[in-house]
């Protein structure tokens, strides 16, 4: 029997907690199995093998691991597949896949449009926007932003649109946004890379918010947060992976 594990990141604040977990059983929803578990790697329970463990005792033979993860990083190449190694040899007869990040797809930048969109603000045509992602020490990590950042300047027509991080690489965005007040154009709009909110995203409101006075119009933009086009690329991850059993094996090889 099929089970399906979701592996979220984990978080000090309830509220980023409550809405990851709200956003996976709206997934579930989607996915037509009937053992299905949330877990997180970090701060919270239940752990991955916590959520392994739980899907093996209702009966599950083989488990989908899925991460709930927008692009790949440290946490898709080592940390989810060291646990899911330690199951495997907890579990040996069941069999395993390993389900990819949601990574760079067109319509995940459509949800950056739609939040730009949604602040109701009119694109001045000297406007700066700022993308801000999370940040990793992987340099595939930038190199996906640098596709987003494409991708949304073909979407808006526009130029001048910028890639930031909150941590472990450069350009970091507290540099990036007072660059940017310093260049003293009517319009910034900060647009996160985020998906749930957490420390990250209330830094981001800290930050923006020390610019209140300046000339330019500072414009923060929602998260991702539950937009359809999410939901609908995290069921299509979580589909891949029933014909992928032991994925895992060739990732760990």
């Amino acid at each position: 029997m099929r089970g399906v594990l979701y592996v979220s990141h984990g978080s000090r604040v309830p509220e980023a907690v409550a809405e990851a977990t709200t956003f996976i059983e709206s997934v579930k929803t989607r996915v037509d199995v009937p053992l299905q578990e949330t877990c997180f790697l970090e701060l919270v329970e239940p752990t991955l093998s916590q959520g392994f463990q739980r899907l093996v005792e209702r009966g599950a033979t083989e488990i989908s691991v899925v991460p709930v993860l927008l692009l790949s990083a440290g946490h898709y190449f080592k940390d989810i597949p060291a646990e899911i190694k330690e199951n495997q040899q907890r579990f040996p007869n069941v069999a395993v896949s390993y389900g990819k990040p949601l990574g760079v797809q067109r319509r995940l930048t459509e949800i950056l449009k739609d939040r730009i969109e949604e602040t109701q603000a009119t694109v001045q045509s000297d406007a700066k926007i700022l993308i801000v992602g999370r940040g990793s020490r992987n340099p595939q990590t930038q190199r996906d932003l640098t596709e987003i950042q494409q991708q949304l300047c073909d979407m808006l027509d526009m130029s001048n649109i910028e890639v930031c991080y909150l941590a472990a690489c450069s350009p970091a965005f507290e540099g990036k946004l007072q660059d940017a007040v310093n260049e003293q154009p009517s319009q910034i709009f900060i647009v996160p890379y985020l998906w749930f909110t957490g420390i990250l995203d209330q830094h981001i409101i800290s930050e923006a918010g020390r610019y209140k006075d300046e000339p330019s119009d500072i414009i923060l933009c929602e998260r991702l947060g539950h937009h359809l086009n999410l939901q609908l690329a995290l069921r299509d991850r979580v589909i891949e992976t029933f014909d992928d059993i032991d994925q895992t094996v060739k990732l760990n090889s």
